[in-house]
């Protein structure tokens, strides 16, 4: 089989390589709480295949480290105009003292932020999307409850009626 150990890939390799040593696991190990084939991660480590960002993904939880570091030596981001990106990124998600979603609205605000500032790329596109979809959804919830003024407008358990009719009891949309 002919390599195809070019550029990035092999970094890639090395890299990995070097981090799985660091975190004293075999290969056989990795493989196995990244949930990918040995044999294919024997693969990467020698620069023989390139893994998609989802193999990337599960490798850097497995080892603890960036995902988005991986995906520099990889080449599927650009290193000198991300890495700032990259750091502030790796940062947020590493804080222990922020949950999930926490650390996720706060990627969001970072990335409209971005934007705003003519720094987002088509990459940032997907995350403000996500982020303003979120926010219009905030935003209905809060202008719903607002504008009924009622408690028909409140999800919640079904009024009671005393004599209602076989229907019965009428609520609003909301």
């Amino acid at each position: 089989m002919a390599s195809l150990n070019v550029g990035n890939l092999g970094n890639l390799g090395e890299y990995l390589r070097e981090q799985r040593r660091n975190a004293q696991l075999s290969l056989r190990q990795l493989a196995d709480a990244a949930g990918v084939s040995n044999p294919y991660l024997s693969q990467i480590e020698r620069g023989l295949r390139k893994p998609s960002a989802e193999v990337l993904q599960q490798v850097a939880k497995a080892l603890r480290i960036s995902a988005e570091t991986l995906y520099v030596r990889a080449g599927i981001l650009d290193a000198e105009r991300d890495r700032d990106d990259v750091e502030t990124r790796a940062v947020l998600l590493a804080d222990p003292s922020l949950n999930e979603r926490q650390k996720q609205v706060l990627l969001q605000i970072y990335e409209s932020f971005r934007k705003e500032n003519g720094f987002g790329a088509d990459a940032d596109a997907d995350a403000d999307a996500v982020a303003a979809d979120d926010g219009e959804a905030r935003a209905q919830d809060a202008t719903a409850g607002d504008a009924a003024g009622g408690a028909d407008s409140i999800p919640g358990p079904e009024p009671r009626t005393t004599g209602g009719s076989a229907a019965g009891p009428r609520r609003t949309a909301g």
